[in-house]
């Protein structure tokens, strides 16, 4: 108990000179004014055109109420009509210094809001929120009527408020498994007819394993200890249902008998704050349960899922296998977590790689790809990058992080900041605004920039004796001693090995001996990851542009089909230049490209396929236009083409483990373009039975009217294992088949080269050869009845006959003693 007490507190700080100077107090402060500016502008736009309504629309200069503007789906779960902004930012006020401004607000929520509203919200949701909100703004109220300062006139309302509220989401855990329903009524709760839910059968792990801080923290508040012991419950249950093989959970479960519904496994959405949780209820309460779950799983995250610098979602069950080959922002949270649990190095390098994507897209899109394109473009002012930035200055003292934090807040005046506050982020490739505000804004971001530019002697509170739940709310660590630990919770002895830090405190000093400088280090690997502020310096290796963007080619695919190969240029450098090179730096890769030159056609033809759906009704009259591929089955080979029954993959892309391979085997599958290389789809397709393999392009609009077929390349390995026949359609093309397939359900089609195309009558062959000769003259072999000879005429008046011929046609066409033409090419 007294480590969960002090470990909050134990980071190294003081760290200096990493990457340039360090900021100067005078800077700091002038930062943190502009912080407390922007605060204001967001808090008093919200308290002046939308309170009492649950969030602020900045574009609208007015209150969002549920059920007055377009339901937006599972994101309104998160309003109650009970002010949720105002309750989420009341810790905020204080940590802010803005006293008086917070005591007004605990007078208006104590006054004002109401929780027994007859509206379905999300057990989650309401729980970080409201519950965490009321329970943070109860204990700085607590201390500062402590003090004598504040707040004399306070005798526990929010705490009482949060009880109310406790009990009204309590019945959301009345399921067979343990597990909480994912919404809840706040006054008919669940099972009543007139809830308007419970029918649910799924709910999603973090919305499970994220109560247990708010729901202890209340029990120990205020005595009762039926909210610990449904949250533990809960967390139980998901431990017991983890992967043994793997130690990973899934991200969705059912609710009732504990059987994943998705067994995709990440720290990203889904999953995320129970891993936060179980460390971090081994903080607030001293249980070494939590701990050692943590710490088993963590193993397991650092084993599969961490692949520096990325996280990647795999499969619990096969976790060797990568399902998705993108990552949603927020896991830019798990730095901050591996700052807690001492791990520093894959922090730092996690970190740096989500700070070079907002350089490159000002803000973290939604989700990107591992390539660090946009895969969703919104940004809704999502607080988690900044709360790692926070814990990483904390525990190295770099002032690079204070670098960072600074072009946070610069990128928010600029390219979210709106009249009425703060605009989230429609996309981040156009910069266009959506008219939302989240209470989390208010609640998180302003906590962490503040803190970060802040020394503990300008707060209010000592912020070691406190820790953050995951919206950011502050529970004191002291709760840990106000209650023994549950009894009833045990954790077998678990196979992983225990580290340094298993259960000690995190010690830079220790991981990285006499060395200041080890943040830079290790960032320095990463620094240039997405092209984005490389400095431009004369170089003997000429850059090419490539039109990427005219080809719909993906640029491996595009630079493959030139016959171009990436060849890495260290060695050459070394050889050429020696270590002391001015073009390498360390952790930079430089690439060549070779091209290789071989005596081929000036323009290789790409042969046209064609999909020819066979069945009834069409019988052959639908025939669509296909694009080849370099491998796979040559169907120029194949005389009667390859026919087959055509079924959708599951996943429809095709990159992770297919999940209808009894329904494929023996068809030919449908696969949209994106997310992997061609080849690996077609690989685990073929895998899966598949007989053949039609891809269809993902950009909307696309056809093969409009855009030049082009043929697939493979992924730069051996592609001879790839036996089935491979297609591409253009989008439009692809809807016509799909479409098909969606009215008719059983849908035969013949791919085969669009020269053999079934019901097309062939034309026959004339070969015809020129040669200049004397009129009259006849060569050997050749027959005055099969010879057509051409006559030509001296001209007196003009000379434009040299540059010109009639063609059997009666067309004008350039002759060879055109000087544009080459001599070479003449017939």
């Amino acid at each position: 108990m007294a480590l969960a007490a002090v470990i909050f507190s134990c980071f190294l700080i003081g760290v200096t000179g990493q990457d340039g100077q360090a900021m100067t107090a005078e800077e700091k402060s002038k930062i943190r004014d502009q912080i407390l500016e922007m605060f204001d502008h967001a808090y008093n736009s919200y308290m002046d055109y939308a309170y009492p309504a649950d969030e602020l629309m900045p574009l609208s200069c007015r209150g969002r109420v549920r059920g007055l503007e377009p339901n937006r789906g599972d994101i309104d779960d998160s309003l109650g009509k009970f002010s949720l902004t105002l309750i989420d930012s009341l810790d905020t006020l204080v940590l802010l210094n803005k006293l008086d401004e917070f005591e007004e607000a605990v007078k208006k929520t104590v006054r004002d809001v109401r929780l027994d509203n007859d509206i379905v919200v999300s057990v989650f949701e309401t729980n970080i929120r409201v519950l965490g909100g009321l329970l943070g703004a109860h204990v700085m109220a607590d201390v500062l009527k402590q003090r004598g300062e504040k707040m004399q006139w306070y005798r526990d309302e929010l705490l009482h408020m949060a009880k109310e509220l406790g009990y009204r989401l309590l019945p959301a855990f009345n399921t067979t498994s343990g597990l909480p329903y994912p919404r809840v009524n706040l006054r008919y709760g669940v099972v009543n007819p007139l809830s308007r839910t419970g029918t649910e059968s799924d709910t999603c792990t973090a919305c499970a394993g994220t109560m247990i801080l708010e729901f202890a923290a209340l029990s120990r508040l205020s005595g009762d200890p039926i909210f610990e012991e449904h949250a533990r419950k809960a967390m139980d249950v998901l431990w017991e249902k983890r992967q043994r093989g793997s130690d990973l959970v899934g991200t969705v479960i059912n609710i009732h008998n504990g059987d994943w519904v998705r067994r995709d496994s990440g720290v990203g959405a889904g999953i995320d704050s129970y891993y936060e949780y179980l460390m971090k209820a081994y903080i607030l309460l001293g249980d070494k349960v939590y701990l050692e779950r943590f710490n088993t799983h963590y193993s397991a995250i650092m084993k599969y899922i961490s692949q520096p610098p990325l996280l990647l979602n795999v499969h619990m069950h096969n976790p060797t296998v990568n399902v998705r080959s993108w990552m949603d922002s927020l896991l830019a949270f798990f730095p901050g977590l591996q700052v807690l649990r001492g791990d520093l190095k894959p922090a730092i390098e996690t970190h740096e790689m989500l700070y070079q994507v907002t350089k490159q897209h000002n803000f973290l899109p939604e989700a990107f790809t591992t390539e660090f394109r946009v895969h969703w473009g919104q940004h809704p002012l999502r607080p988690e990058f900044a709360e790692s930035t926070y814990f990483l200055y904390k525990a190295t003292g770099d002032p690079y992080y204070l670098k960072v934090g600074q072009s946070i807040v610069e990128k928010l005046n600029t390219h979210a900041r709106v009249p009425c506050g703060f605009a989230a982020v429609q996309d981040v490739r156009t910069g266009t605004h959506e008219d939302r505000m989240d209470s989390f804004f208010l609640a998180e971001m302003f906590k962490y920039l503040y803190l970060l530019f802040s020394e503990k002697s300008q707060l209010p509170i000592d912020i070691d004796d406190y820790i953050f739940t995951t919206e950011a709310h502050l529970l004191p660590v002291s709760l840990s001693t106000t209650q023994p630990s549950c009894h009833t919770n045990n954790t077998e002895p678990q196979a992983h090995e225990d580290d340094l830090f298993s259960y000690s405190c995190p010690s830079a000093q220790t991981l990285f001996p006499n060395n200041p400088t080890f943040a830079k280090t290790i960032r320095d690997g990463y620094k240039y990851l997405t092209g984005v502020g490389r400095a431009q310096q004369a170089s003997h290796v000429r850059g090419i542009e490539l039109p990427l963007h005219d080809t719909g080619l993906e640029p491996v695919e595009f630079l493959k089909s030139m016959g171009i190969s990436l060849t890495p240029l260290t060695e050459l450098v070394s050889a050429s230049q020696g270590s002391a090179s001015q073009d390498s730096q360390k952790g930079v890769f430089k690439l060549k490209l070779v091209a290789e030159v071989s005596q081929t056609p000036e323009h290789e033809e790409v042969v046209p396929l064609i999909v020819q759906l066979i069945s009834p009704p069409f019988l052959g009259r639908t025939v669509l236009t296909a694009g080849p591929a370099k491998f796979g089955m040559d169907l120029t080979k194949q005389e009667h083409g390859v026919k087959g029954s055509i079924v959708k993959s599951v996943p429809y892309t095709a990159c992770g483990p297919i999940e209808n391979a009894v329904e494929l085997k023996g068809h030919i599958a449908l696969a949209l373009r994106g997310d992997c290389m061609f080849a690996g789809k077609a690989r685990r397709l073929q895998e899966a039975g598949a007989t053949g393999v039609i891809f269809i392009d993902h950009r909307e609009g696309s056809s093969s009217a409009e855009t030049p077929l082009f043929q697939m390349v493979g992924d730069g390995e051996p592609t001879d294992d790839i036996t089935v026949p491979l297609v591409f359609l253009f989008s439009k093309e692809g809807a016509t088949l799909t479409t098909a397939l969606q009215e008719h359900h059983n849908v035969d089609v013949l791919l085969l080269p669009k020269e053999r195309q079934l019901g097309k009558e062939k034309p026959e062959k004339l070969n015809i050869k020129f040669r200049l000769a004397k009129e009259g003259e006849l060569a050997e072999g050749e027959l005055e009845s099969t010879t057509i000879q051409l006559v030509l005429e001296q001209s007196e008046t003009t000379t434009d006959t040299d540059n010109e011929a009639t063609s059997l046609t009666g067309e004008t066409q350039e002759t060879c003693s055109s000087p544009q033409k080459d001599p070479e090419s003449c017939p």
